[in-house]
Formats: structure tokens, sequence, C-alpha cells
């Protein structure tokens, strides 16, 4: 019988009180499974507002969702949901 490489789509979420260190987790996990954070914080969603919403950066982990909108428009769930199916199909793509 031939190997065969079975790939898993696996998706881990991460959730819980502001401040509790949720971030610092995922970007620990991500770099020991080569893996993506996708935020979905409600305020991290805006540009401009980097120190107010905690929104944390490691040049070795890919964080999506983060300056998706300005905060002078609307921007709902419905929004972000679109975004993120993408992003999360993207990631699983590749």
């Amino acid at each position: 019988m031939k190997n065969k490489l079975i790939l898993r789509r696996r998706l881990l979420v991460i959730c819980g009180p502001t401040a509790t260190g949720k971030t610092s987790l995922g970007i620990k996990l991500a770099k020991k499974f080569h893996g993506e954070i996708v935020s979905a914080d409600s305020r991290q969603v805006y540009k401009y507002m980097d120190i107010g919403t905690g929104k944390e950066w490691d040049s070795n982990v890919q964080i999506w969702g983060y300056d998706l909108a300005d905060p002078k428009q609307k921007f709902s769930v419905a929004h972000y949901i679109k975004i993120a199916q993408k992003i999360i199909n993207d990631i699983w793509s590749f």
C-alpha cells in the first residue's frame, strides 16, 4: 500500500476574558505547530488603535484580523464573518 499524505484541517479556538494572555498563548502555539492566528477581537479590527486594544505582534507568526476597518467606517459581525471565512479557507488551502 502506498503512503498517503493525509492533511487534517484543525482549528483551535482560544477564548476568555480580556487581558488574560490569549494572544500570547496563541503565538506560542502557532510557533510550535506552524500555525497562524485569526483574531476575533471586536476592537482589534480597527486601524490606528494598536495601544488601546492590546494588539500583539510577532514577526514569526501571521496574525490575521487586525486593522480591517477604519474607525469611521461601519463594520459589523457580518463583515467580520465574511472576512474570517475567507482567511480560514485560504489558510486551509495551502
